[in-house]
């Protein structure tokens, strides 16, 4: 079985930081993409940032030139950067990656258990 376990999150002051890190683990062959999602209360589910095996990377345009996605492929780790917070960056954050289990023949979508983030004086 694959899971995703997230680290990170709590409570931040305006214009602080936040680094969040999520380690697959499990009978992994291989990860495709990694993202970041979040939800805002009685908002939907929002796609934050995403890097593909390499470099490749996107970001919503609300966080771009603040938020940084990054993998360490070794560890099968994706990172999330949050620098320059605001209280609308308030939400639950989830990891998701798409990854093949050793055995299988297609990729899965995986979620992490969700970190709640406070941007708040």
């Amino acid at each position: 079985q694959v899971q995703l376990v997230e680290s990170g999150g709590g409570l931040v002051q305006p214009g602080g930081f936040l680094k969040f890190s999520c380690a697959a683990s499990g009978s992994i062959f291989s990860i495709n993409a990694m993202s970041w999602y979040r939800q805002a209360p009685g908002k939907q589910r929002e796609l934050v940032a995403a890097i593909i095996s390499g470099t490749s990377s996107n970001y919503d345009d609300s966080v771009k030139g603040r938020f940084t996605i990054s993998r360490d492929n070794a560890k099968n780790t994706v990172y999330l950067q949050m620098n320059s917070l605001k209280p609308e960056d308030t939400a639950v954050y989830y990891c998701n990656a798409a990854i093949r289990a050793i055995g299988s023949w297609r990729y899965l979508e995986v979620w992490g258990q969700g970190t709640l983030v406070t941007v708040s004086l």
